[in-house]
């Protein structure tokens, strides 16, 4: 368990003993608020054409043609001011195209001064080719400042093309890669410190570094800005699909407590009424996560140039292709014999005289905690053959 939850567990049980369960549920509450509500601001920035446009786009699972919510993209400069592109699932995380720096007629401490960079949690600075000197100015004052930064060389995948058509039957992708990364790197040794970079293509982020920067930005973010991140990553990989099934998975026993102290309340089918509801939230914030929503699987049908019925086609368990509601969860549940038998003995044991509320909170936790972690295992399920199918993988069983 993380030490973090430790302590906001001990924190609850004290609410608990001092002022009662529905403090106790209120406390419960306000942390799973905080948590949902905590801001991750990204800067993007780059040369004119180095595809930092791309890079928000992708990021945040949008085609570049879309027209609505797209960071519009070109080979000539369209961003004069930072542009917050906050994403379509998580609000509360912002990636901010930044104007190239070659384009301000600033130097590099003026800049991040008139781009405000306090507000930011790290930056990613984008080139298409080598990292050029403004580059190198911007990241020295970054280091300054002690934010976090990270090179990203982007394109990768027409770096790769071009040298395959003039290499021929010599070529090899991993010694060309090799080869770009270090000649990168090289030019950029003795003036940064410490410099990372990443080979990146927008169009293909599962393939090159893409999964190396987000394991990276896991590790080097504060863990409560890691958490905000991994929810918001874009599916690239099998690996950041479990990542996030365990990320969720570690708050289902806060929503647990809540239904546990709920059962507190001797009102017969009241908490029932309340879990349902609750229980359908928690469940649709899952499907948005791992991307299984309808304008989540639109815009991978768009990107991945799949039809939108094919990707559905692979999903197989009962809420693939729903809209989530307490209906429906209700009618699933109901073909559960553990959840029918753990509501009817949690009704039942509130006419037990003194032991009756403590079994009902007992039985509450309980039931809550195995039917969030059921659907919870069902749409991470969905989600990797979603995935598998996007890419064009074999999704059989």
């Amino acid at each position: 368990m993380d030490p973090h939850d430790d302590e906001e567990m001990a924190k609850i049980q004290k609410e608990l003993e001092t002022n009662g369960s529905a403090a106790a549920a209120a406390k419960i509450q306000t942390y799973l608020d905080e948590q949902d509500n905590i801001q991750l601001n990204i800067a993007i920035t780059g040369e004119s054409g180095s595809g930092k446009s791309s890079f928000v786009n992708a990021f945040r699972g949008i085609h570049n043609r879309d027209k609505e919510r797209a960071a519009p993209t070109g080979v000539t400069e369209t961003t004069t001011d930072p542009t917050p592109y906050p994403h379509p699932n998580h609000p509360n995380v912002t990636l901010w195209d930044l104007p190239g720096i070659g384009t301000t007629k600033f130097p590099a401490d003026e800049y991040l001064k008139k781009v405000e960079f306090e507000r930011f949690d790290f930056f990613i600075i984008i080139s298409a080719d080598r990292f050029r000197e403004n580059d190198v100015k911007l990241a020295q004052e970054i280091q300054k400042m002690k934010k976090k930064f990270y090179f990203v060389h982007s394109k990768i995948d027409h770096n790769i093309r071009d040298e395959e058509e003039t290499q021929g039957s010599e070529f090899n992708e991993e010694e060309t890669l090799k080869e770009i990364r270090e000649d990168c790197i090289q030019g950029l040794k003795g003036r940064v410190e410490s410099p990372q970079v990443f080979l990146v293509a927008s169009r293909k982020l599962h393939l090159y570094d893409f999964p190396l920067l987000e394991k990276t930005l896991e590790e080097e973010l504060p863990a409560h800005k890691k958490h905000v991140l991994l929810l918001a990553l874009p599916n690239v990989s099998l690996e950041i699909i479990i990542k996030k099934k365990e990320a969720l998975q570690a708050r289902i026993k806060y929503r647990a407590s809540l239904s546990a102290l709920g059962a507190a309340v001797p009102v017969p089918g009241l908490s029932f009424d309340a879990d349902m509801v609750m229980i359908a939230a928690t469940i649709r914030q899952y499907q948005v996560t791992f991307g299984l929503d309808s304008a989540s699987l639109q815009r991978l049908a768009q990107t991945a140039g799949l039809p939108l019925d094919e990707l559905r086609a692979v999903m197989s368990s009962p809420l693939a292709g729903k809209e989530i509601n307490k209906d429906l969860i209700i009618k699933v549940l109901c073909s559960s014999v553990t959840f029918v038998s753990l509501t009817a003995a949690e009704e039942g044991s509130r006419f037990i005289p003194f032991f009756g509320i403590p079994a009902a909170m007992t039985l509450s936790f309980v039931s809550t905690y195995t039917t969030l972690n059921m659907f919870l295992n069902m749409l991470a399920d969905d989600s990797q053959k979603v995935f598998k199918k996007a890419l064009g993988l074999n999704t059989t069983v």
